[in-house]
């Protein structure tokens, strides 16, 4: 039975890594996979779905005005589709995880959606929101702040490596500006 799995974590997690072995899993059954990732995501290249180890595969783009319900219909037409994969779900509006629960729902086709839970000062995306009411099954992956504890939150730097505490709910970034902690060091940060 297909059903909406929603990944998340914080960064670092891995969560590309583990949507691309799971598509991996899917090919080497001779099944076929679709990928989507965030247009507004241009940290790699586009068009991609990259892990910071150095593993990538081809995907489809997606912004906010994509229909998402009507390509899968489409690409499920001309050739059958096993499952739908998207990266940094978090992007996606309310109406598109409505669109991937009728993927699941009407065309019986599985959808595992990756994505960071929370902004940088600790408030839901709104995919994110969305797929934690909508999705199936929620799955948490897991990564440690430096303190050893398990990080809740991604705080945002700035160039001198201080902590955001406003400004624009997105900005893509890596490393370089954002970092995983546990909900006591964001709090210390952040509030």
């Amino acid at each position: 039975m297909a059903q909406l799995y929603f990944y998340y974590s914080t960064m670092n997690a891995g969560k590309s890594t583990h949507l691309l072995q799971s598509s991996y899993n899917y090919r080497e059954r001779g099944l076929n996979t679709v990928l989507y990732t965030a247009l507004i995501d241009d940290r790699f290249d586009q068009g991609k779905v990259s892990s910071r180890l150095g593993i990538s595969a081809d995907a489809k783009l997606f912004d906010q005005k994509t229909d998402i319900l009507n390509e899968v219909t489409t690409c499920s037409q001309q050739n059958k589709i096993d499952c739908v994969l998207v990266d940094e779900a978090q992007f996606l509006s309310s109406e598109q995880v409505k669109q991937l629960t009728d993927i699941v729902d009407h065309l019986k086709i599985p959808v595992l959606a990756y994505g960071i839970r929370t902004d940088f000062l600790g408030q839901t995306f709104s995919g994110s929101a969305s797929l934690l009411a909508w999705a199936d099954k929620l799955i948490e992956l897991k990564t440690i702040c430096h303190c050893g504890k398990k990080a809740n939150f991604v705080v945002r730097r700035d160039q001198d490596g201080n902590a955001v505490t406003g400004g624009q709910q997105i900005e893509v970034g890596g490393n370089e500006r954002y970092e995983s902690l546990c909900r006591t060091h964001f709090k210390a940060l952040v509030w």
